[in-house]
């Protein structure tokens, strides 16, 4: 697998070149292409795992070493592992179906190979950012992801989309400077920019107090800011709405993952360490983040009647379920909470996908002006409803599952007042879309879309595929959180007591009565 590694980021960067050759002399091939490089990466992500599920190790490492003996010049280091495996899947997957997607969804807009051209870019670098093994790649791959994300929320080119994406680019400039700061700070302390090196000089106690603190806040603060963890959040609520759907998806379905929750991951437990001198405070930094996000984003989210708004709402709320579970700092509570931020991944970039088509019926995202939806395009209302009971955590979809491991790695930390704050969102959250699907697909017609009709096959079936996954998702946790989510927490977390990493969620398997 090591000879592949490369190809995650050379791939789309080629589709992304491609396309813009293609701009003027053949621009219908810029879909072609951009469908082709994202199954492509599929199929390698898919490979990556069938080979795991095998009994080989999938874990493995590629460099490129341009320094030629000048330490000062950094060379590209890419590692592969569980849980860059994991995330390298779920960006192959949205990505694939958010371009099937936009087909026909892009219609609508000039200049369509140029938007291929940045979503290919966007998908390399969120795939470098997965692979980056040292932190300045890190912070290279996260700003080639974040500029090709500026100009596709601007994509529309009108007044709110230009403001949106004005806001995203100064306050995005403000996490990327903090960033890199970080990254000079432990550059400075250490001479070091390998992130396991790092970590291991952390470990040892080679590496100032002072200087961890610094690079941490720095950190928790840029990082945040991806994440839109609140009060990192303001650029959110404009940019998810504004930007077109399919980049809905992508947005809250991969980037605040790949970019926020994932770095966070890998630098929290890897580089600066969970259980070293300062894991009791992010720990505890986590926990109260996590709960304000969660209670935060839900209670805002409750008031929105514009479809898009309300579920960016509620990427930050969910979100919110991940720091928490984090912030726990125990396997269960990482593998519960990396689980939660795949499921998050599918149900949203279905909603958001959703969205798209509902506005494309309707002509609105005002909830208060559908309704009966499910009469006239049930194929759009059955994928959206699916989303719909996955994000409340209704029985059996993968949302649930999710959220009672948390739960119960909540509990299990001793975190019953987080736990609480946990249930209540989870239970305010199922009110919220109770409402969704009351207004939008269930109820009278409005005698102006009597005539209305579902939108083609191209822009449903992503919708319904990706519904699908949360119930088969729901129905197989116990498979899917030992064979994939535990690898992933493995690579940054173990058991404390038996050293084995899938030794406490199978014994909370069989707990609840279930065979893993």
């Amino acid at each position: 697998m090591v000879d592949i590694i490369p190809l995650f980021v050379l791939i789309p960067l080629g589709a992304a070149f491609v396309c813009l050759l293609a701009k003027k002399k053949l621009p219908a091939a810029a879909p072609t292409v951009s469908l082709a490089s994202a199954l492509a990466l599929l199929a390698m992500a898919v490979a990556c795992h069938v080979e795991g599920a095998s009994g080989a190790s999938i874990a493995g490492a590629w460099s490129l070493e341009l320094h030629g003996g000048v330490a000062f010049i950094p060379g590209i280091a890419l590692v592969l592992d569980g849980l860059s495996a994991i995330f390298l899947l779920l960006v192959a997957l949205v990505s694939s179906v958010v371009i099937v997607f936009g087909l026909r969804y892009m219609d609508s807009y000039d200049g369509r190979p140029l938007y291929y051209a940045l979503l290919n870019l966007l998908i390399a670098g969120m795939n470098g950012a997965v692979l980056a093994g040292d932190l300045f790649n890190l912070y290279v791959f996260i700003e080639i992801a974040s500029i090709a994300s500026y100009a596709l929320v601007a994509f529309g080119t009108g007044g709110h989309e230009i403001e949106a994406a004005f806001k995203y680019l100064m306050l995005g400039a403000v996490a990327s400077a903090s960033i890199l700061i970080g990254v000079g700070i432990l550059y400075a302390s250490t001479g070091l920019l390998n992130m396991a090196d790092i970590g291991a000089m952390v470990a040892a106690g080679n590496v100032s107090e002072g200087a961890l603190l610094a690079a941490a806040a720095l950190f928790l603060g840029g990082l945040g800011l991806k994440a839109a963890m609140m009060p990192f959040h303001a650029w959110l609520p404009d940019a998810h709405p504004s930007a077109p759907a399919p980049i809905s998806a992508m947005l809250s379905g991969l980037l605040i993952k790949t970019l926020g929750i994932y770095a966070l991951v890998r630098i929290l437990y890897v580089v600066i360490g969970m259980d070293g001198p300062l894991g009791g405070s992010l720990q505890t930094i986590l926990l109260v983040l996590g709960c304000v996000s969660m209670l935060g984003g839900v209670l805002l989210g409750l008031g929105q009647t514009d479809f898009k708004r309300l579920l960016a709402y509620h990427s930050i709320s969910q979100m919110g379920f991940v720091l928490v579970a984090l912030g726990a700092n125990t396997w269960l509570g990482v593998a519960a909470g990396l689980f939660h931020a795949v499921n998050h991944a599918l149900f949203k970039g279905a909603l958001f996908l959703s969205a798209g088509s509902i506005e494309r019926i309707t002509g609105t995202r005002d909830l208060s002006k559908m309704g009966g939806l499910a009469k006239v395009a049930p194929m759009t209302a059955v994928g959206t409803a699916g989303a719909a009971l996955s994000i409340a955590g209704v029985p059996p979809f993968n949302g649930f599952w999710s959220k009672l491991l948390i739960l119960i790695a909540l509990f299990q930390a001793g975190l019953p007042v987080v736990a609480a704050a946990a249930a209540i969102t989870a239970v305010l959250t199922l009110v919220c879309f109770t409402k969704v699907q009351r207004k939008a697909l269930f109820g009278k017609l409005p005698d102006r879309l009597a005539t209305a009709k579902d939108v083609p096959l191209s822009m449903s079936m992503p919708v319904l595929l990706l519904a699908l996954l949360c119930l088969l998702g729901g129905l197989m946790w116990p498979l899917g959180l030992d064979d994939v989510i535990g690898d992933a927490a493995a690579a940054v977390r173990t058991d404390a007591e038996t050293n084995d990493a899938p030794a406490s969620y199978r014994k909370l398997v069989h707990d609840l009565g279930r065979k893993p």
